[in-house]
């Protein structure tokens, strides 16, 4: 039993709303297909311009976008359009006019192919196109540090092979947890400059009115207290990579001095005169969407475009479940050298499937180390006790605002989605008209959902099975 379209289905057009797909063989993904998209502006100044791209994110706005609008009511960065394996989603970048769809202001949300995105005095077509194009996976489930089989990860690991090559500044984005820190490592390890120094500075943990200090360093006597001189970051990575996490959490004043650092790469200590050249590769990181911090004036315009010549996004932990016992298996070898054998109880890969990983793999982690040490505890650190009836729509403003949606929605989803599959004796093709959406919808909710589909039958006959949608 099949419940995905056949890869000529999907390139023959019969699945348009399908922007991405993963073609398998043997089991094992193979390569991430992207569908081209063309993007038309009919309305406003530049009418009659048009690109066609194929890549999972696309960027529209006044500079430095993917496609540029020379409109004066459009943001620099004005919306971001992503190619899902759900859907096209639209998001708007914090911009100061919207971004609107028949008539609607969208913040976040999904729209079908067709339609018209209108941005200032602006208006844009949006037409997924029938081809597509095939983007290589690395060919191993691990690179370095990092580990993942997950199309997403292998995508992101070819990628890093591919930066690395160069001295390209990189900006890597993702959840905190995610393992950002690990992909900085790997750009480094697989780079020329492997053999030289791996230099951190962590942009969140530094006092504001020491980020010039550290960023610059010092001469002795530079200020009260200067007892001797200190190299800064700069300074101590010649010849290496200089890693800045957490990137957007710099001082605007401080943005503008680092700023030109990164584009000379040349520093001068604070109280003194003398300018120092440093032959260093910079890898900066964050959990923020910099893109929106630039509309709201937090982040400096020319410092985003400086950082992210190449850009990486590590994608959730929740978003590749399926590498969770990968993981697993590999925090257990970690911990023998200090616990012997470790054993964890027979159900917790299971019960670490459902759970949401708001801390992403450093979470997976710290949950693995505690079931090892307390393997009799009830919910193992990182499952919640079952919720009483009525409990439904609870939030938890413990973790971050677009987690805690995401539970609610996640969870609406599942409830509907059992009962409806429930009623209808668990024949897709019946629950998806009863519903009024698409049987490739409700396939797609028990794949996200990570529902047993194995009792779900497409009652409009089987297919082939060679194309996993993620």
């Amino acid at each position: 039993m099949s419940v995905i379209p056949s890869v000529q289905d999907v390139v023959d057009g019969h699945h348009l709303e399908t922007p991405t797909w993963v073609t398998s063989f043997a089991g094992l993904p193979r390569t991430v297909n992207v569908r081209r998209c063309r993007l038309e502006v009919v309305a406003g100044p530049d009418a009659g311009k048009s690109i066609e791209l194929a890549q999972p994110s696309i960027m529209i706005g006044r500079t430095g976008a993917d496609l540029t609008v020379n409109d004066p009511k459009v943001s620099g960065l004005h919306c971001e359009l992503r190619l899902q394996a759900d859907g096209y989603r639209i998001r708007d970048l914090g911009s100061t006019n919207g971004t609107h769809v028949k008539g609607v202001r969208v913040v976040d949300g999904f729209i079908p192919p067709g339609a018209t995105i209108q941005i200032g005095k602006s208006a844009i077509v949006f037409d997924p196109l029938d081809d597509s194009v095939s983007v290589p996976l690395w060919h191993e489930a691990r690179l370095h540090g990092l580990i993942g089989g997950s199309a997403a990860m292998r995508h992101m690991f070819d990628l890093i092979n591919r930066f690395s090559q160069s001295d390209a500044t990189v900006l890597i984005q993702g959840e905190t947890g995610a393992g950002k820190e690990g992909v900085a490592d790997a750009i480094h390890q697989c780079s020329p400059r492997r053999n030289g120094p791996f230099v951190v500075l962590d942009c969140s943990a530094i006092p504001e009115q020491l980020f010039e200090d550290q960023i610059f360093g010092h001469e002795q006597g530079a200020f009260t207290g200067a007892g001797r001189a200190t190299v800064g970051v700069f300074e101590a990575a010649h010849g290496g990579t200089l890693f800045l996490d957490e990137i957007g959490e710099l001082p605007l004043d401080v943005q503008s001095k680092l700023l030109r650092a990164v584009e000379t790469r040349k520093v001068r200590r604070i109280g003194s005169t003398k300018v120092i050249a440093s032959d260093v590769r910079i890898v900066a990181a964050t959990n923020r969407d910099l893109a929106t911090e630039v509309n709201r004036g937090t982040f400096r315009s020319d410092l985003f475009y400086r950082l992210s010549v190449a850009k990486l996004s590590v994608p959730a932990l929740r978003e590749r479940r399926e590498d969770i016992p990968l993981l697993i298996e590999h925090f257990l070898r970690q911990l023998t050298a200090s616990h012997g054998d470790p054993r964890l109880p027979d159900d917790f890969v299971a019960r670490a499937q459902r759970h949401a990983w708001p801390g992403n793999v450093r979470e997976l982690r710290n949950s693995v180390e505690r079931a090892v040490l307390l393997p009799n505890h009830p919910h193992l650190g990182f499952e919640a006790p079952p919720k009483k009836d009525g409990q439904f729509g609870d939030v938890d403003i413990d973790v971050p605002f677009k987690v805690a949606k995401q539970r609610l929605v996640d969870e609406f989803d599942r409830r509907y989605l059992e009962a409806l599959l429930e009623a209808h004796d668990n024949n897709i093709s019946a629950a998806a008209r009863a519903a009024g959406i698409e049987r490739m919808s409700i396939y797609k909710m028990i794949r996200r959902l990570g529902l047993d589909k194995t009792e779900a039958r497409d009652g409009d006959g089987d297919g082939d099975d060679s194309t996993d949608h993620r």
